[in-house]
């Protein structure tokens, strides 16, 4: 599904569900995150992040757009348009739009972690990083000691 594909079914359950035109733009964002989407009070744009469609399908999408949907139509009629407010509450339960959207299944893990592991010379402390680290410019934080290399262990979670 492309932008424009996006935009019309945005207007479509706009006239279906509220009975009034989506007259903005609504597109999808990849960059965000931990939303579905999002309404933008500035420009009345309508932001959906389109990983919600890929992995949970059309029926996800369509509850965040439902959702979505009633942030801007009451936001432009100037009645509560945030999600404590009553008016948000009872337009949502009237078009069956979802309070929160689903969480999305996790990504996986990288499979390989490498963890160098520094020791100091002097009072033996253990120091792990997983970034290797300039042991000319930095001592041990117990004893002030020099540090040396002394593995890089390659975990698989």
């Amino acid at each position: 599904m492309e932008d424009k594909e996006l935009q019309l079914l945005v207007e479509g359950i706009s006239l279906r569900y509220f009975g009034k035109a989506f007259r903005h733009k609504a597109l999808f964002n990849a960059r965000l995150r931990t939303t579905g989407g999002r309404y933008m009070l500035t420009d009345h744009r309508i932001e959906i992040n389109k990983n919600y469609f890929i992995q949970l399908g059309e029926g996800e999408l369509i509850g965040i757009i439902k959702h979505e949907l009633c942030h801007y139509h009451l936001h432009l009629e100037g009645k509560g348009y945030q999600h404590r407010d009553p008016e948000f509450k009872s337009l949502m339960k009237q078009v069956g739009a979802p309070r929160f959207c689903s969480t999305l299944p996790q990504q996986k893990k990288r499979k390989n972690t490498k963890v160098i592991v520094y020791m100091c010379i002097d009072c033996k402390q253990i120091y792990q990083r997983r970034r290797q680290m300039d042991i000319s410019k930095y001592v041990c934080g117990k004893c002030r000691g020099r540090l040396i290399k002394q593995k890089e262990i390659v975990k698989s979670n």
